[in-house]
């Protein structure tokens, strides 16, 4: 048994995604996925289910880390908006690894260090196509590729946001100090992680393109044009004014290069910074995420309603319930986008949902 999601699906998928991001859908956005909807006619692979695609042993076979996926798919059903989605995941920012830092695996993440310590003029970071780990991602991506032929849409890896990725090599608080004393290595660094964040983007992009229905990232938003998820954690600890000299023109770039930009706005400490990120007019939209022991989502209105004020779509986290309260603060669902994972015991309430935002 294969995949219940039909290929005749993909056009209104395609569609409808195309239509919001041109803001001609007048609806949300809202993709459901059920889990546990089918018996995916088959025995379950032997080799378990990671999150981090990286905790698979780098000799196990690509084709068989994609039978795993295929599995958990197919025992899957795609309601609304949602669509087959898989990502080869090794960590958020792993363009790191793919320059020359060490990826160290833990039971639950993944994350990178400098095999060295040296000085921010000292750092040097270029593309490696020969890099181990990014050979590993690409052999993974031709393998799904080879699977499924366009029948499931196949995500960008976490390449990271640039000044994460520079603090992967120079560790977050001496790279607070070059900020200061050394403000042009960091400039330098940044540009030169800038530079090879798009050669690796277009290179996978080689792999995934023209089979892959369209472009997805972390956040599987569907888009036929080159899309992502951009990032800098790292400028939680900052202020507005580093923000605006070491973070925003890169950023800013950054949109002007992809058809379709987001932003990760991770946790309250970033919120100093979202007047100047909504001042650039390439951003399409933003991701708030609270953070962890911070007041859920439905309870900053005040954040959703500078967003849409700009002019910006929207991704609200959280259940439904959330979603319902977000969307009753600003007037309208439209421009919004969720995405949700259910029991099949409660689809019921899923396409009750979905009915009440003309999604089915």
């Amino acid at each position: 048994m294969t995949i219940h999601f039909e290929r005749s699906r993909w056009d209104e998928v395609v569609e409808n995604h195309g239509n919001w991001w041109d803001g001609q859908l007048k609806r949300p956005l809202l993709q459901v996925t059920v889990g546990g909807a089918y018996d995916p006619g088959r025995e379950k692979p032997e080799l378990p289910s990671r999150q981090f695609t990286s905790h698979y042993a780098y000799d196990v076979p690509a084709g068989e880390i994609v039978d795993v996926w295929d599995f958990n798919m197919s025992c899957q059903e795609y309601l609304g908006d949602a669509f087959p989605v898989s990502n080869a995941y090794f960590g958020p920012g792993v363009m790191a690894a793919f320059t020359g830092c060490e990826l160290h695996n833990t039971e639950h993440t993944t994350w990178f260090s400098a095999s060295e310590e040296l000085e921010a003029k000292q750092i040097s970071i270029r593309f490696d196509e020969e890099n181990v780990h990014y050979r590993r991602v690409c052999e993974i991506y031709e393998a799904a590729m080879d699977r499924w032929q366009g029948g499931v849409q196949m995500s960008m890896t976490d390449l990271g946001g640039s000044l994460d990725v520079v603090s992967s090599f120079r560790p977050s608080e001496r790279l607070l100090m070059d900020l200061y004393d050394d403000p042009d290595s960091v400039k330098r660094l940044t540009s030169e992680v800038h530079d090879c964040w798009f050669k690796y983007f277009d290179a996978i992009n080689s792999i995934l393109q023209p089979a892959n229905p369209g472009h997805t990232a972390w956040t599987p938003i569907l888009s036929l044009e080159p899309y992502y998820m951009l990032q800098c954690d790292f400028c939680y600890m900052i202020g507005p004014d580093m923000f605006d000299e070491f973070v925003k023109p890169e950023l800013a770039a950054s949109c002007e290069k992809l058809t379709h930009a987001f932003y990760h706005l991770d946790g309250a400490g970033q919120l100093p910074h979202l007047d100047s990120l909504l001042e650039i007019e390439a951003l399409n939209g933003v991701q708030w995420v609270p953070g962890d022991g911070a007041a859920p989502c439905s309870e900053w209105p005040e954040v959703y309603r500078k967003i849409r004020d700009a002019g910006k779509r929207i991704q609200v986290l959280g259940g439904m319930d959330c979603f319902d309260a977000v969307a009753e603060q600003l007037g309208t669902a439209e421009g919004l986008y969720a995405s949700f994972h259910v029991p099949a015991s409660e689809r019921g309430r899923a396409e009750a949902f979905l009915s009440k935002y003309r999604v089915i």
